[in-house]
């Protein structure tokens, strides 16, 4: 394996290159899985299940794979983590019914939690003043892969082929996996840090102590907040878009496509610098509120180009806020655990990833067709104050 001291801006290309490859695959999917699930005649609880499984598995994977990153070097476990991604995308393609495809999601979630480690990757090689510039450029490459990718699977999806129509993009999901892992092992070098032996520490223990640090506390519960409400109205839009307007997976494409343009403009041009004038904790705050105003009005809707403004907007206020909560916590955690305490915040996200598609599919089913979307500005609400807390303390010395 190839170390060294990687030039800062030039390792961060690197894994922008990587990530938005990998994420490509991941575009792809995320907007068919409502009818993917369909093609196995899946009720609507179903569905919220599948979208639950992965990051039920991630819930678990990635503390484990954040802790043993700073053990063991970043690189390998990126090359496990895609190597996971690959293979759940290629079982997914067989997958004969709706609890295999549960089962799958959920090893995948698993196996390929990778989060918490590109995150310490860009923790160790970059300055405190700059991470937030650098994490924006890795959320942007995600975000452009959410562009490219949701109209690759909306070409090649034929939904009306029963689940061998979704074969294709899997195969194609998997094939830029396997690039990206290709990638990992030619451009990404290992950054020598030094990671000292430290007892074992249970992620019980190591949970109690995040949560009760004034400012990473904060940051977890944001980040569960958040997280519900964003991925609860992923989850169910594809069933919304069809319920109100009848769509299907191409207009469901166009959307995600539309506002993955927007944060990936957004997190590659405008968060770092806005964050670096006025404070990560203050643009945080700022983008909770475009989200909870995007959220609310999303219910008045009149068709494709109110929607897909709206949800522009809602990737904007999400595009302003994640790189920034990633910093804060960098910032706040010792540097010798950075992995370890980036993958339970990460984590936490995972499990509002089970919580908010659950609510929100149930909620969709039994209340009505709107009611993610007011849960999601409700939930976020509180998020703003926690963003302008965690600014007040934002100088409290490292856990």
């Amino acid at each position: 394996m190839r170390t060294g001291t990687p030039d800062p801006a030039l390792a961060a290309a690197s894994l922008v290159g990587v990530m938005f490859i990998n994420m490509l695959g991941f575009g792809i999917i995320i907007p068919l899985l409502p009818f993917y699930a369909q093609s196995f005649d899946a009720a609507p609880w179903q569905i919220a299940l599948i979208f639950s499984a992965f990051p039920i598995g991630a819930f678990f994977g990635e503390p484990f794979w954040g802790r043993l990153s700073d053990r063991l070097g970043r690189k390998p476990l990126l090359i496990s983590t895609v190597t996971g991604n690959l293979l759940c995308y290629l079982a997914l393609a067989f997958a004969g019914d709706v609890w295999t495809a549960f089962l799958i999601r959920l090893i995948g979630g698993a196996a390929s939690g990778n989060g918490a480690v590109m995150q310490g990757y860009i923790a160790d090689v970059t300055p405190p003043e700059q991470r937030t510039r650098r994490l924006s450029w890795i959320g942007a490459a995600a975000s452009l892969g959410l562009v490219v990718g949701p109209s690759i699977g909306g070409v090649f999806a034929h939904p009306e082929a029963g689940s061998a129509g979704f074969r294709v993009p899997l195969l194609i999901a998997a094939g830029f996996s396997a690039l990206a892992l290709v990638s990992l092992l030619l451009f990404i070098r290992e950054p020598l840090t030094h990671r000292e032996e430290r007892p074992h520490q249970s992620r019980l223990a190591a949970l109690g102590e995040v949560t009760r640090h004034p400012v990473i506390g904060r940051l977890m519960l944001l980040t569960f907040l958040v997280g519900f409400a964003f991925t609860g109205i992923e989850s169910v839009f594809g069933l919304w878009g069809e319920a109100r307007f009848g769509w299907g997976p191409k207009e469901v494409g166009w959307c995600f496509a539309v506002a993955g343009g927007v944060s990936a403009v957004t997190q590659f041009f405008v968060t770092g610098p806005l964050s670096e004038r006025f404070g990560e904790a203050r643009v945080l705050a700022v983008g909770m509120a475009l989200t909870v105003i995007g959220c609310a009005l999303q219910t008045q809707s009149t068709g494709i180009a109110m929607t897909t403004a709206l949800m522009a907007l809602t990737a904007l206020g999400q595009s302003v806020s994640w790189p920034n909560v990633g910093a804060l916590i960098s910032r706040a955690a010792d540097p010798a655990k950075q992995g370890q305490v980036l993958g339970l915040n990460n984590a936490c996200g995972a499990l509002a990833r089970v919580a908010g598609p659950l609510t929100a599919g149930l909620a969709f089913a039994g209340v009505s067709i709107d009611a993610p979307f007011v849960i999601a500005a409700l939930v976020v609400a509180p998020a703003i104050l926690l963003a302008l807390s965690a600014a007040g303390r934002a100088r409290v010395p490292a856990l």
